[in-house]
């Protein structure tokens, strides 16, 4: 599965399990650990942990699975596809370390295609 196509289909998963500010950042230009960052919260520890989990098990029914899991019991749990890395966030966590600022030269894509309007 290409990079970007797995981008999108992580996306879809975190959106229909409800994840709130969903973001997609192209950092290929920027970094040799990945060629995208995915950014998410969920509403407590609990959905972040849900929406981490349900997200590791969906993409597995894709034949995908991730390199490497971090975090399952803190605000913020990683998951690294290798091409791919995905940040699940409670809004606390997101908001202290603020991954977006950091990596605010890379370039954000559009997702319209992908999230729900609701």
């Amino acid at each position: 599965m290409k990079e970007l196509e797995l981008t999108k289909e992580i996306v879809k998963v975190l959106d229909k399990k409800k994840a709130s500010d969903i973001k997609a950042i192209h950092i290929t230009e920027y970094s040799i650990v990945a060629d995208y960052f995915v950014v998410a919260s969920g509403t407590s520890n609990t959905h972040v942990k849900s929406l981490a989990d349900d997200l590791e098990y969906e993409i597995k029914q894709l034949g995908v699975e991730p390199d490497h899991i971090e975090g399952r019991a803190t605000g913020w749990i990683l998951l690294d596809y290798g091409s791919v890395i995905v940040h699940v966030f409670t809004p606390e966590s997101r908001e202290y370390y603020n991954l977006e600022r950091l990596w605010s030269d890379a370039q954000l894509l559009d997702l319209s295609d992908v999230i729900s309007e609701n």
